[in-house]
């Protein structure tokens, strides 16, 4: 990704921050399995550099089991605040082991034994079961430290292609998308 795509990125983003109540790092992301069967959820944009867009999940969920089988995917974050949309369509791959260790020990201690505790996707008797799982972990760890599991880590999506979509009046909106070929970015407007 270039500096100028990055830098419009970090632009609305923070745009974003100042005026969204909540969570304005919240994405949809949509996957798929081998079949093509799709499936969306919104997840949590936790690093971004010029290499693609992160986030963290339990590789046995289900979206895990999906990028697993078919990585590619599609993000979209929808800012009612200020009017506007980027979708990011691209390819995952696994973030290293140092970064979702990193990122993993920095999330609070109740975040951290949720993520052992949590079968994500998996069906469940009850509650009871899940707060079960919760104190059975936390007694695990006591007050040590609770390392990353083994199934869970990050994914970074690699764009080939962003949408920056800002509305305007009588639809008369600005569409900008940036195409990656193979070799370079090129830019392209599109009809609202």
């Amino acid at each position: 990704m270039t500096e100028e795509i990055l830098a419009r990125f970090r632009k609305w983003m923070s745009a974003a921050e100042e005026k969204e109540l909540n969570n304005p790092n919240a994405m949809s992301l949509a996957t798929a399995n081998a079949d093509g069967v799709p499936s969306v959820r919104i997840v949590l944009l936790k690093q971004y550099d010029e290499r693609g867009f992160v986030f963290y999940t339990n590789l046995s969920s289900r979206k895990g089991l999906e990028m697993a089988e078919n990585p590619a995917a599609s993000l979209c974050f929808h800012w009612k605040s200020t009017d506007s949309q980027i979708r990011i369509d691209g390819q995952v791959e696994k973030v290293s082991d140092e970064q979702a260790d990193a990122y993993f020990s920095s999330r609070p201690r109740t975040s951290r034994i949720g993520a052992w505790a949590s079968k994500q996707s998996q069906p469940m008797e009850g509650r009871f079961e899940f707060e079960g799982r919760i104190a059975k972990y936390t007694a695990k760890f006591g007050l040590g430290e609770v390392p990353r599991p083994d199934f869970w880590s990050g994914y970074r999506l690699v764009p080939n292609r962003l949408e920056f979509w800002h509305e305007y009046a009588f639809r008369l909106h600005d569409r900008d998308v940036f195409v990656f070929d193979g070799s370079e970015w090129r830019l392209e407007k599109l009809y609202p």
